[in-house]
This record gives structure tokens, C-alpha cells and sequence, in this order.
């Protein structure tokens, strides 16, 4: 197909379960492209001689050659060749913001729509999880054994990588299901749980062995880790909430994000009656933030029974850090937006359970540190809100607990883990670290994306530990 006749055909919009349907349930909400979208879609691409898509990727996808592959049938080479980069696109499809990565970059975005990169992952993913995974060939075991500590995103993406390369990889996982943040954090509705599952099991078909409720500075320590590894890698995420420290937090009905999302998809409290872990959400409820985790606390909190859901923003729409479609799905779920408003204090009864919100009016001042405009409270503008739940989704920082005796990690005034983002290596001999442990909340691909640099350099060490090419012994 000629190239202008690509581009004249127009991007396919990803079909959705209606708004009045998917509001009194949990399924998932985008429904997928058919294989004529696929291939309607894959058309667009126009092959460009150099792909400009491939340097908003993290984890350097083959992107055209893919593409390539789906307009031409060929999906299960599609498949492979998604898989050589990316152990995880059914997830990667689902949840990350291509918009402003690899779509970001195409070409045909200067004058239209990119090209549905996200999408066309996710169905191919989708095809093959359907019609049965290929497991590729493994190397001959090296012999060398790596912990990773962690089963999210980046731990996932090191356990693949190291595991396709002959390694012996172990995960050591503190919950009870290994997934991390794509278990406990990301809802149904976006990210099916049986789509997790499926990956994870991929993870396995490639040797890499898994161990649930293992807490790391409970059982053992870093040290006494490194003592049976050759390697360790640090992927256990940023799951400790952030509270905004404002008279009436501890009141009941007060939540942190991760405390609600937790309850609602790990515990199954979506499910209930028929699992006995109900989620007590009031009739109105305030979700403090706008990120795409105040976007999935907000939509949980409509599913489980709330008629009136507000997000609480002290900054102006433009500022918005959620994906545009997340914030697009809330509003046609009723989702109530309260911009440039602030919360000054948690109100509570006589019960000591919440009863409402006091917030504050603001204004934008010049860019703050973040680069967007500084919020300024504006004087005299106090008001109250009646609400009977509040949520707390203003981000998160490490847990505190696998830093237990590791003295000789380094970490920022945040918590956070400090490694060099080129190789992924701490300041402990033998220790690596990336994901939301070392950036604080990020993205699933940005973590995806720092596992695979951390696995490319474990593995260098693996091949060459006299440290030849370790300067200074580690950093």
C-alpha cells in the first residue's frame, strides 16, 4: 500500500464498554482492537528508515518490524519479536503512557495521530495468550545465581532478561501473589489479573523461580543474601503512602490510595459478597491528587457503591499529571473534578468517622521546582465539602523495611534507593537497585525500563566479576 494512502486511513479508536455498564462493575473497560483494526492500524505505520518511536521506548521495542508484522499476518512473529525486548506488553498495552513516549516520537503525530502503538501491542499479546506462548530456547546455565527482590515491574523485566540468558533467577517476593503494583495497585477494570498471571507464568516457563510471602529484613538481610548470590537486584517499588499531614487524617474513613486500590483488587474486596473482604466506601467520596492513581481510586470508589465522587486538585486541569485517557474515562463515568482546591482539614462526627472536607480556593503562581505553575492559596476563600470518604493519592515512597542492616546502600533524602541510572548499580558491592525504589512512583514502563538496564549490566558482571570494568569496585 502506497504510503499517503496510509496515512489517509484514519487511527482506530480502541472500542469501550458504555460508561452507564462498565459504572456497576469491575470488567474491563477497553474491549480491544478486532484483527481488521489491527491491520487497519499496522497500515498507518509508514516504515520510516529511521524509527524515531524506538527512542521513546524504554525497553527498545522492535517497533516497525512488529508493526510490520501484524499488517502482513504474520502475529506470531509479532509476538517473538515484541517478546526479544519486552517480557510484558499484554501489560505494557494496557497501562503505559505511550502518548508521551513512543507514540510521542512517530512521525505521522506531526500533522495527525500517531500510530496506535500501545494498542497494537496489546492485541498482539492478546492473539498469542489466546492461541498459546512460545517459550524461546534457554543457554546452556552459566551456573551463577541472582536474587531479585521484588515481583513488580522491574524485578519482572531483570528476571526475564538475566533468565533468557541462561542465569539461574530467583524472586523473592514479600505478598502473597507475585505482580507488585500491577496486582495491588492497578484495578480490574484497566488491568485484568488473569492478563498478570499469564505473563508471570511466562516468566516461569523461562526458569525463573518465584517465592511469595518472603520479606526481606524480616528473614534475612542484603548481606545474608549476597552470601548465597552471586547478585542481588533491588525492585520492591515505592508502596509506603504519603499523607498530607492535616488536622482530622486519622478520622475513620480516611484512606490512603494504596490502602483502598490494596483492599479492592488483592484482597478482592471488588468481588464482594462472594469473597467475604468487603471495602466500606461512604456515598461521597474525595480522592486528594490527580494522577493516574487518583483516577483508579476515584473509578473503584464509583464500582463500589459511591453516587458521588470528587478529585481534589490544587492545580488547574492543564496541570493534570493522570494519562488523558484515564481522565477522560473518569469523566464519562460522572467523575466530579475540583480544580485549583486544596484541603486544609479532614472534618469528623461525634463517632470520629469523616463527615466532610475543608479546602481552600488557589491561584497559579510562576513554575515551581516540578515545572509547572506553583499553587497559591488565596486568602479568605475557605470552604467545606460534605463527604463520607477521603482519599489520600499523593504519591509514595519506599518502605523502609528491606533497608534493615544495608548499610551500605545509599539513599536520598526521599528514601529512595541511589544507583547510577546508566547501569543500575548502588553503592553496595554486588547490588543493584531500579523502578520506584530508586525514582520514587513512576511509570510501569519506566521501571520495565531500568530492570532491563540493570540485567544488562548483571549480566556483564556475571561474565567478568574481577571487575576489570568496575570502576572503584562498584559505582
Amino acid at each position: 500500500m502506497p504510503k499517503a494512502n496510509r496515512q489517509e486511513i484514519g487511527r482506530q479508536e480502541m472500542p469501550t464498554r458504555p460508561a452507564e455498564e462498565r459504572i456497576k462493575c469491575f470488567d474491563e473497560v477497553a474491549l480491544g482492537y478486532t484483527m481488521e483494526m489491527a491491520v487497519a492500524e499496522a497500515s498507518r505505520c509508514i516504515q520510516c528508515k529511521k524509527p524515531l518511536c524506538m527512542s521513546g521506548c524504554p525497553v527498545q521495542v522492535r517497533i516497525p518490524d512488529f508493526i510490520l508484522a501484524v499488517r502482513e499476518g504474520r502475529l506470531r512473529e509479532a509476538a517473538e519479536l515484541l517478546k526479544d525486548k519486552n517480557s510484558l506488553p499484554a501489560i505494557c498495552g494496557r497501562v503505559c503512557p505511550q502518548e508521551s513516549q513512543c507514540e510521542s516520537k512517530c512521525v505521522l503525530g506531526r500533522r495527525g495521530e500517531p500510530v496506535a502503538i500501545g494498542r497494537l501491542e496489546r492485541f498482539v499479546a492478546d492473539w498469542e495468550r489466546s492461541e498459546g506462548v512460545t517459550v524461546p530456547a534457554i543457554p546452556e546455565a552459566t551456573g551463577k545465581r541472582v536474587a531479585v527482590i521484588g515481583a513488580g515491574p522491574a524485578g519482572l523485566t531483570v528476571a526475564g532478561d538475566l533468565a533468557k540468558l541462561g542465569h539461574s533467577v530467583e524472586i523473592l517476593e514479600a505478598l502473597h501473589v507475585p505482580g507488585g503494583v500491577l496486582m495491588y495497585g492497578i484495578p480490574e477494570f484497566r488491568l485484568p489479573k488473569e492478563v498478570v498471571r499469564a505473563e508471570v507464568n511466562y516468566l516461569e516457563k523461562l526458569g525463573v523461580q518465584i517465592r511469595t510471602d518472603v520479606v526481606v529484613g524480616k528473614l534475612f538481610t542484603l548481606e545474608e543474601l549476597l552470601a548465597s548470590y552471586d547478585a542481588v537486584f533491588l525492585g520492591t517499588g515505592a508502596g509506603l503512602p504519603m499523607m498530607m499531614n492535616i488536622p482530622g487524617e486519622n478520622y475513620n474513613g480516611v484512606y490512603s490510595a494504596n490502602e483502598l486500590l490494596t483492599r479492592t483488587n488483592l484482597m478482592k474486596g471488588y468481588l464482594f459478597p462472594q469473597w467475604d473482604t468487603p471495602v466500606k466506601v461512604g456515598d461521597r467520596v474525595a480522592v486528594v491528587g490527580a494522577g493516574n492513581v487518583a483516577m483508579d481510586a476515584a473509578r473503584c470508589a464509583l464500582r463500589l457503591g459511591a453516587s458521588e465522587v470528587h478529585i481534589v486538585y490544587r492545580r488547574s486541569r492543564e496541570e493534570v499529571p493522570a494519562r488523558a485517557e484515564e481522565v477522560h474515562h473518569a469523566e464519562e463515568e460522572g467523575i466530579v473534578f475540583d480544580f485549583l482546591t486544596n484541603p486544609v482539614e479532614v472534618l469528623g462526627d461525634e463517632n470520629g468517622w469523616v463527615c466532610g472536607l475543608r479546602c481552600i480556593r488557589m491561584e497559579l503562581g510562576e513554575p515551581d521546582a516540578s515545572g509547572r505553575r506553583r499553587p497559591i492559596p488565596i486568602e479568605g476563600s475557605e470552604f467545606e465539602m460534605p463527604m463520607d470518604t477521603v482519599v489520600m493519592a499523593l504519591g509514595t515512597q519506599p518502605n523502609p523495611l528491606v533497608f534493615t542492616e544495608a548499610n551500605g546502600l545509599e539513599r536520598s533524602r526521599w528514601g529512595t534507593v541511589v544507583a547510577d541510572e546508566r547501569t543500575g548499580r548502588t553503592k553496595m558491592p554486588r547490588v543493584w537497585a531500579g523502578g520506584d525504589i530508586v525514582t520514587g512512583a513512576a511509570t510501569v514502563i519506566s521501571a520495565m525500563g531500568a530492570g532491563r538496564i540493570a540485567a544488562t549490566d548483571i549480566d556483564a558482571y556475571l561474565k567478568d566479576p574481577s571487575g576489570s570494568w568496575w570502576p572503584d569496585g562498584n559505582a
